[in-house]
């Protein structure tokens, strides 16, 4: 056999006839024995599980969907080094009560390893108010940092070198405003807009079908991310306008395949919206990005990664006529999975989120989240978050499986299981299309009532014992201690210093300029053609408040109210 004909005819056949003796043999006997744990064995997706797997179950792979790394359809990785050039972003999400609160966890985490922020916000800021609004009351800080206005922004990253340390800013309804505001505190301080990095999340779709957080309609939400995606791929060259959420459609029961079923169903519709406009994708496809979880499922989890580049690149490549390899090219962030983090024995959630970012290394990432052991309590604490980036580190520095890009690449379980993710991917886009696209879908409820199913037989499954969770269904300890550490606090203060900066504000700025400006935005929100983004920043740099920037647009779209879904 030369090293060119295992997957010709002959060769096949005898492979074929080897492995049939195997079962009538070897495997007959073992299961006459003592038989397995169980009828059938599947992935949380509901992939068959084979018992083993050879080179019969790869023959019919096309040698050019595995490729190499950095090469179209990119299975096997978005660059040709990976790792041996430069580890993945290690990006800890922080954020809870006024900006200095927040900046100082960042000082904290960069000085700890740390190579990227990531914030999270407040509701009142999510949902477009500010925080002496009514709706506010008790939620100011606690969740998130507290944002109203440009001042807080600039002191949220106050002594943070935006030249070296990228930004993840998470969230959605209000991104178009924050993203104005962090490019105005950076311009402040005299840093080129184009050479800004980092990311704004920003996908509305996922809200609609997830997360439950948005304010206005979901087709004015999505002009409000088309026009943050078109005037950043003119001004922040180098930023990312948003990051394609599945995380969230995992979160509330979707399995992998929805999740990445969902998430390049929205990033087309996103695209199609852009290209009204008559943008050419390879414009501003570059910088879109993607946010995936890392469930538990080691392998099903590796071969989602490898398996939505790769569909990724075709659809972009043979949907929309992409040219570009930077366009084909999905870069994700990973975040290992909250949802799987229990109180019961919290410490083993350690292990957890060790193997999840193992997982996710091995698939590929750009940069990853780790969970804090302490998540299922409360916003973690500084000792959790040091902990999780000394997780990611060891993995980048100690273990060594940064030297190989795309390890498992040629495995014939990985391979296979890629193989049949992507198909079952491709299968659900088709669905999506059927109904008329991604916006069609989330209005009629579709993904919401498939995500809804889908969590209600998973929690089916574990209360039955089919379903194993480590100290909630098994091994379980009834006399387990309380938790032995003291869970992130909550300042009571946060109000007060949060409300005195924004009255400061108010009394300082030109408000009779900034009424002007919100008019002259409520003008531009009647024509869906216009970009808000240009307003926007007026409105920011004149210091209006995060939530009269939402009152504007409210008074033109109203809000929305969601659908019940049985």
């Amino acid at each position: 056999m030369t090293k060119h004909d295992i997957f010709q005819p002959a060769t096949l056949k005898k492979l074929e006839k080897q492995f049939a003796d195997w079962e009538a043999n070897e495997l007959a006997e073992s299961l006459g024995r003592r038989g397995e744990s169980k009828d059938e064995f599947r992935t949380e997706a509901g992939i068959e599980i084979k018992r083993v797997y050879t080179q019969l179950d790869i023959a019919d792979i096309p040698p050019e969907d595995i490729g190499l790394p950095g090469q179209y359809p990119f299975t096997r990785g978005p660059y040709p080094t990976m790792y041996r050039a430069r580890p993945w972003t290690i990006r800890q999400v922080s954020g809870y009560g006024n900006a200095e609160d927040t900046n100082a966890r960042y000082k904290y985490l960069i000085a700890a390893g740390q190579t990227g922020t990531s914030t999270d916000f407040d509701m009142p800021t999510l949902m477009g108010y500010d925080s002496d609004h009514p709706m506010a009351f008790g939620e100011v800080g606690r969740e998130g940092v507290a944002i109203d206005t440009l001042d807080d922004m600039e002191a949220l990253f106050d002594g943070i070198d935006l030249n070296v340390i990228s930004a993840s800013l998470t969230i959605n309804p209000t991104a178009f405003i924050i993203y104005a505001m962090w490019v105005a505190a950076a311009k402040k301080r005299g840093y080129d807009p184009q050479r800004l990095m980092g990311t704004i999340q920003a996908d509305i779709l996922k809200e609609y079908v997830a997360q439950k957080e948005w304010i206005f309609p979901v087709r004015p939400s999505v002009r409000l991310v088309r026009d943050t995606i078109l005037y950043s791929a003119e001004h922040t060259k180098r930023f990312n306008p948003i990051s394609i959420s599945g995380y969230h459609v995992s979160e509330v029961g979707g399995n992998a395949v929805h999740e990445v079923a969902f998430t390049i169903s929205f990033a087309i519709s996103y695209i199609e919206e852009c290209r009204k406009l008559g943008m050419s994708v390879d414009e501003f496809a570059p910088r879109l990005s993607f946010f995936y979880v890392c469930q538990a499922d080691f392998f099903e989890e590796i071969a989602k990664f490898r398996a939505a580049r790769r569909v990724y690149a075709k659809v972009i490549k043979e949907r929309f006529g992409a040219e570009l390899a930077e366009s084909m090219r999905m870069r994700m962030h990973v975040q290992t999975a909250a949802m799987t983090l229990t109180k019961p024995q919290y410490r083993i959630n350690l292990m957890r989120t060790a193997v999840q970012a193992l997982a996710a290394v091995l698939g590929g990432a750009q940069s990853m989240h780790t969970n804090g052991f302490d998540e299922a309590f409360t916003i973690p604490t500084a000792e959790a978050m040091k902990l999780a980036i000394r997780t990611q580190q060891i993995l980048a520095e100690e273990t060594n499986v940064t030297s190989i890009v795309d390890p498992l690449g040629g495995s014939y379980a990985v391979e296979a299981l890629t193989s049949e993710f992507e198909a079952k991917v491709f299968d659900m886009l088709k669905q999506i299309d059927d109904l008329g696209g991604a916006i069609k879908a989330v209005e009629a409820g579709w993904m919401q009532r498939i995500c809804a199913d889908t969590a209600y037989e998973y929690e089916l499954r574990k209360a039955r014992g089919e379903r194993t969770v480590i100290g909630v269904n098994k091994y379980v300890e009834e006399d387990e201690e309380p938790a032995d550490f003291a869970p992130h606090p909550y300042d009571e203060g946060t109000l007060e210093r949060q409300l005195a900066r924004l009255n400061r504000v108010r009394a300082e700025r030109d408000t009779a300029k900034v009424h002007a400006i919100l008019e002259r935005m409520k003008v531009i929100a009647t024509d869906e053609k216009q970009n808000l983004l240009p307003v926007t920043m007026e409105a920011v740099e004149a210091k209006a408040t995060l939530g009269e920037i939402c009152d504007a647009l409210r008074s033109v779209w109203g809000v929305y109210r969601e659908e019940p879904i049985f």
